[in-house]
């Protein structure tokens, strides 16, 4: 994996603001859909979670994105590019056949800016807990790139969803000063992007967990899975070794599937916490290394705990 500088990712380089609205509950939030003809059209049965019958007049088209709200959730409200764990299903709303289906029972997880321009417009301000059904014209669809799936440019696509969580975007809790001394220093963009400044002195010998940000929401368990933003860097090397803000999304893992060090340090911390760990190359890669990471090295993350899929 390539290396970077650690300071590329200072808070002064790397300072990108969130789109959309801050957390405030649905009337802090401007949707960027309407409730329009097209989407109320959109017939919708069955229980939450579970695939819906979905009816709809044929050809179904849309001008704009269309959102209607078939079960109204009382969750959190999605604002900007949040981490978003649902089950959707798209229809050829020219036809009414299937496109594609993302499993129910089992919800994945999807970042809004990953997914078609009309699904993240309708993600927008939605709440969790809800239902929708989405009418989506082609220029907010598939484009001209829908041909292999047989959707013409004409096609609006409709979407059925069934949101069931939202994660945060970065850890929102409350600052926490560090009180001992020999941790590297973190710096944190707008974003949440987190920045280091390793010290010079020999690394410690003994595994050392700092909470930067001291967050309320669940606690991580040993065998469930959380959902994190991180950034590794190599103590000697000063170089940052793996970083999930540098691929743009957050990244679920389990306490059972990481490294020891890293497992101790966030097991019991709670969602919403920024946690700094340095971790001696006996609770890391140890004497072979991994990768990026070269035999006896001491690692360094600042990991975001954004929620958790207990």
């Amino acid at each position: 994996m390539r290396k970077a500088p650690a300071l590329l990712l200072s808070a002064g380089l790397l300072a990108v603001a969130l789109t959309g609205c801050a957390p405030g509950g649905a009337d802090a939030c401007e949707p960027t859909t309407t409730d329009g003809t097209a989407s109320k059209l959109i017939g919708v049965s069955g229980d939450f979670g579970s695939a819906p019958d979905v009816d709809m007049p044929t050809p179904l088209k849309a001008s704009e994105t269309e959102r209607s709200t078939i079960i109204d959730g009382d969750g959190p409200v999605i604002s900007g590019d949040q981490l978003v764990q649902m089950s959707f299903a798209l229809y050829n709303g020219t036809t009414g056949d299937p496109i594609e289906q993302a499993p129910y029972g089992e919800p994945g997880v999807y970042l809004p800016s990953q997914l078609l321009p009309g699904m993240a417009d309708a993600l927008h301000c939605a709440s969790v807990g809800s239902r929708i059904a989405v009418a989506i014209p082609s220029a907010d669809g598939f484009g001209a790139d829908g041909a292999a799936a047989g959707i013409s440019e004409d096609d609006t696509v409709v979407m059925v969803a069934d949101i069931t969580d939202a994660f945060l975007a970065k850890a929102n809790g409350a600052d926490r000063p560090i009180v001992e001394s020999g941790f590297p220093s973190v710096v944190t963009a707008a974003d949440g992007t987190p920045g280091l400044t390793i010290p010079k002195s020999d690394p410690p010998a003994d595994l050392k967990v700092a909470v930067l940000k001291d967050g309320d929401g669940e606690k991580v368990t040993k065998t469930g899975s959380m959902v994190v933003h991180y950034t590794g860097v190599l103590w000697s090397e000063q170089t940052i070794f793996d970083s999930s803000w540098e691929k743009g999304v957050p990244t679920v893992f389990s306490a059972d599937g990481i490294i020891p060090g890293l497992a101790t340090a966030l097991v019991g911390q709670q969602v919403g916490s920024q946690v700094l760990v340095v971790i001696p190359p006996e609770l890391g890669y140890g004497e072979q290394g991994s990768g990026a990471v070269p035999a006896d090295a001491t690692l360094v993350f600042v990991v975001d705990i954004l929620g958790t899929m207990n």
